[in-house]
């Protein structure tokens, strides 16, 4: 897989230019799912690691909160997503958490919902170079949605696609 292949191009992300976020936004996300994961292995991009997954999501305080408990049995993995939306700034963030460290991971990841797709932007490290982290929702149907994350290395000109999950609503 190469970059950008299989990887939907989300909307340009504009802090001074998004849309507003609104409470809702991730109802869709709500209820019990069976996930396909594909994670990079490696720099190599044609090297995946396929396994499955489980996740129960709620949707709480009217819609301004989502929660996502994502499990992963056959590696013993459990963690907790949080959607929160500033009411404020109208912007989501995204909180992550690993059980077996139980604290928030840095950096967090804001974003906003614009046709059909929620974008999600972060500036890390990778060792000492300068990093984006971008995360999509999209493929947002009734039965189905799909998350994939990317990193760019030169300011968002490409990104690698290194995370890639098809969710499928349990009935």
């Amino acid at each position: 897989m190469t970059q950008e292949s299989n990887m939907t191009r989300p909307t340009n992300f504009n802090d001074n230019a998004h849309p507003a976020g609104k409470a809702g936004d991730f109802d869709f996300l709500s209820g019990d799912w069976k996930i396909q994961h594909r994670q990079l292995k490696s720099s190599n991009p044609d090297v995946w690691d396929a396994f499955e997954g489980e996740a129960t999501c709620w949707s709480i305080l009217n819609g301004a909160a989502s929660i996502e408990e994502l499990r992963i049995p056959a590696r013993d993995f459990s963690g907790m997503g949080l959607h929160l939306l500033n009411q404020e700034k109208q912007v989501w963030s995204d909180f992550w958490v690993n059980a077996k460290s139980g604290a928030l991971l840095a950096p967090v990841v804001e974003g906003h919902f614009q046709d059909g797709q929620g974008v999600f932007v972060s500036e890390d490290l990778d060792g000492e170079q300068a990093m984006q982290v971008r995360g999509v929702w999209d493929n947002i149907s009734p039965t189905t949605c799909r998350w994939q994350q990317a990193t760019s290395l030169d300011g968002g000109k490409s990104w690698q696609p290194n995370w890639l999950m098809d969710w499928v609503r349990v009935a």
